[in-house]
């Protein structure tokens, strides 16, 4: 049995609407390799040193940092994008983490929008920490579907560096996932793991309970000498307690660290 080296982590997203602590403490706990940081409301995901400070105090290296880039952190770090990622980056690198997470622009960022491609290709080679754009999904509502995202919620039609792929978005998407991580290449970095049923909306399930290959991707980044994290973003909001949540990340974990296990090994 071929046991990879890849990374598992949590993102102290998937124990949202509880504290970043409590996500340090949870993936300690369990057993995970690692944490993302998701840069959020949480002051504690803001501050470098008290990140330091956790992760130190649970021996739980941080492993990624994901931009603050959703709709509820458009005031976190500034107003502005760029001091945004310029900011992400920094504490990247002060933290040992070697990647960070950044999702395409709104369309309503126009200026940002304009110069992403460009902007996030020169910002990559100041740096060895690795900006993977991560595929996001058109917006629908009832039979509408609307276009949130330039240059566009598919990052495979830019040529970027490096890419995440967050499977919950591709089962959003209602794409194929091997498709994408075909045209990903050696550029797919980063790792989502969450499953989804298709639904249109946006679930972050435990892998296993919805209909994404998430067994095969982690059979195949075995198999093909994957160098980047595989990071658990699941949604535990409706979690009836929080032994009820630890177990849903245990189950998380369990899930991934098997399917990560190969029965040859990589050549």
């Amino acid at each position: 049995m071929h046991i990879p080296d890849t990374k598992v982590a949590l993102s102290t997203a998937s124990v949202y609407p509880a504290s970043t602590a409590v996500a340090f403490e949870l993936a300690a706990k369990l057993g995970y390799d690692g944490v993302e940081v998701m840069v959020w409301n949480d002051p504690v995901s803001q501050d470098i040193e008290a990140l330091r400070r956790l992760s130190d105090h649970h021996r739980m290296p941080i492993l990624a940092v994901h931009a603050p880039c959703l709709l509820i952190t458009q005031r976190v770090w500034t107003t502005d994008p760029w001091t945004k990622l310029v900011r992400a980056r920094a504490a990247a690198e002060k933290l040992g983490a070697s990647a960070v997470v950044v999702h395409p622009p709104f369309r309503w960022q126009r200026q940002y929008a304009r110069e992403f491609v460009e902007g996030i290709d020169r910002m990559a080679g100041e740096t060895d920490v690795r900006f993977a754009v991560e595929n996001m999904y058109p917006w629908r509502y009832r039979d509408r579907e609307m276009l949130a995202y330039a240059p566009g919620w598919d990052v495979t039609e830019e040529a970027y560096r490096h890419y995440t792929i967050d499977l919950s978005h591709v089962s959003t998407s209602r794409i194929d996932a091997f498709e994408m991580v075909e045209r990903m290449g050696d550029r797919l970095a980063h790792i989502h793991l969450a499953d989804g049923s298709g639904s249109g909306k946006d679930e972050h399930l435990i892998p296993g309970r919805g209909n994404q290959p998430c067994a095969e991707l982690l059979e195949h980044l075995a198999r093909t000498g994957f160098d980047g994290h595989v990071v658990l973003e699941v949604n535990t909001r409706r979690s009836a307690s929080p032994a009820e949540r630890e177990a849903d990340l245990a189950e998380a974990l369990a899930f991934t660290r098997l399917h990560l296990a190969t029965p040859s090994r990589v050549r």
